[in-house]
C-alpha cells in the first residue's frame, strides 16, 4: 500500500510569481481593513493566499467526514456541537452553543494545498484516546484546555491542524477521531426560537451586529492585521476571533462566555479591563504554533444582566486590535 504522508506536516513551499500576487490581490479582501501587512512571513517567506471555493468541490471531504457542512467564505465549515453532553457550571446548564460546539474548517490555498483547523469538545474520558486516534492519522493538537470554569461532566477543548494535500484522508482521520467519541451526528435544521434578549442593545454595547444560533446570541470580532499559520494567509474567522457568546437565563440576564484574541502587548490590559468589569477570568493560552503575530487567547466567563456585560467587555475589546467580523458571526 502505497504511504501517502502528504498531509501529515507542512510540505515546504516554493512559492511561485502567481501565488505571490494572488496573496497581494486578497489581502484587502482578506483583512477588510487597510491594515494588511507587508506579505511575508518568517525570514522573509511569502505568505500564500486562501482560494475560493464552492460547496460541491468539497463533496468528498464532507462524505469521509460523515457530516455535511456549509462555506463561510473562504472556509468549508462543519459543525458538530456536542448535544448529547449535559454540562453544568455556576450553576447554569451551558447550551451547547454557548461553549460546547466542535467546528472543524478546511481552507484551499493558491498553491493546491489544504488547511484544516478545528475546535473540538471532547469529554474527559474521550480525551486520551481521541488523541490517540488523531495521531494515528497524523492530524496535530495545537491547544488543550478549558473554556468553561468548575464544570460537570469534565470536558476538554481541542485545537486540531493538519496541512497537506489530501484533505479526504485527513477528514477520514477526522472521523475515526470523533467516531472515538459521543459526538452525535447531524440534526435536520429547524426553525430557530427566538433569542430572550435584547439583542439591539447588546448589538449597540459591543459595536458589532451579532447573529442568534439557537437560542443563544454571537458577537465575533477579527484581528485589523494580516495573520499567518506559517506560510498561510488566515481568512477572517479562522483561527484568531474574538468571540462574545451570550445565553439568556430570563428577566434580561444571561450567562456569557467567549474569548478574546490579542498580541502580547494587549494581554494585561485586557486581563485588568475584564476585571474591573467583574468578568471572571477562565483560561489565557494559544491556540496555535506557528501563528504571525504571535496570538493569545483569553477566555472569559459572566453571569448578569446582558447589556451591562456587553459593556463590561466591550471595555476590553476596545484594548485590541479588532474590527467586527465580516458577515457576522464565524465559527
Amino acid at each position: 500500500m502505497a504511504d501517502d504522508r502528504s498531509h501529515r506536516t507542512r510540505s515546504p513551499l516554493v512559492p511561485s510569481r502567481r501565488n505571490v500576487l494572488a496573496a497581494a490581490a486578497l489581502a484587502p479582501v482578506l483583512t477588510a481593513v487597510p491594515e494588511a501587512r507587508a506579505l511575508s512571513g518568517p525570514h522573509g517567506r511569502a505568505l500564500v493566499a486562501p482560494v475560493l471555493t464552492k460547496l460541491t468541490d468539497w463533496a468528498d471531504v464532507g462524505k469521509a467526514l460523515g457530516r455535511p457542512g456549509d462555506m463561510k467564505r473562504y472556509m468549508y465549515h462543519t459543525g458538530l456541537p456536542r448535544r448529547d453532553l449535559k454540562v453544568y457550571s455556576r450553576g447554569v446548564r451551558i447550551d451547547p452553543a454557548l461553549a460546547l460546539g466542535t467546528h472543524v474548517s478546511f481552507v484551499r490555498y493558491a498553491d493546491g494545498s489544504t488547511l484544516l483547523m478545528g475546535d473540538v469538545v471532547v469529554t474527559e474520558g474521550e480525551l486520551q484516546h481521541f488523541t490517540d486516534v488523531l495521531q494515528e492519522h497524523d492530524i496535530m493538537q495545537t491547544a488543550i484546555h478549558k473554556h468553561l470554569l468548575a464544570h460537570e461532566p469534565e470536558v476538554w477543548w481541542i485545537h486540531v491542524h493538519a496541512h497537506g494535500h489530501d484533505p479526504v484522508t485527513v477528514a477520514r482521520g477526522l472521523r475515526a477521531a470523533f467516531d472515538r467519541t459521543g459526538t452525535p451526528p447531524a440534526q435536520p435544521a429547524t426553525s430557530a426560537p427566538r433569542v430572550d434578549l435584547d439583542t439591539a442593545a447588546i448589538d449597540a454595547a459591543l459595536g458589532v451586529k451579532g447573529v442568534p444560533d439557537g437560542v443563544v446570541y454571537k458577537s465575533t470580532y477579527v484581528r485589523k492585521e494580516t495573520v499567518a499559520d506559517g506560510p498561510l494567509i488566515l481568512p477572517p474567522g479562522l483561527g484568531a476571533t474574538t468571540s462574545v457568546n451570550f445565553q439568556p437565563l430570563g428577566g434580561g440576564r444571561a450567562a456569557v462566555s467567549g474569548d478574546l484574541v490579542l498580541i502580547a502587548g494587549e494581554v494585561q490590559p485586557a486581563l485588568v479591563a475584564l476585571r474591573r468589569g467583574g468578568i471572571e477570568l477562565v483560561e489565557l493560552h494559544h491556540h496555535n504554533l506557528t501563528d504571525e503575530p504571535r496570538l493569545f487567547f483569553v477566555h472569559y466567563w459572566g453571569i448578569g444582566d446582558a447589556v451591562a456585560l456587553a459593556k463590561a467587555i466591550r471595555r476590553a475589546v476596545d484594548i485590541t486590535n479588532v474590527v467586527p467580523m465580516p458577515g457576522g458571526a464565524s465559527s
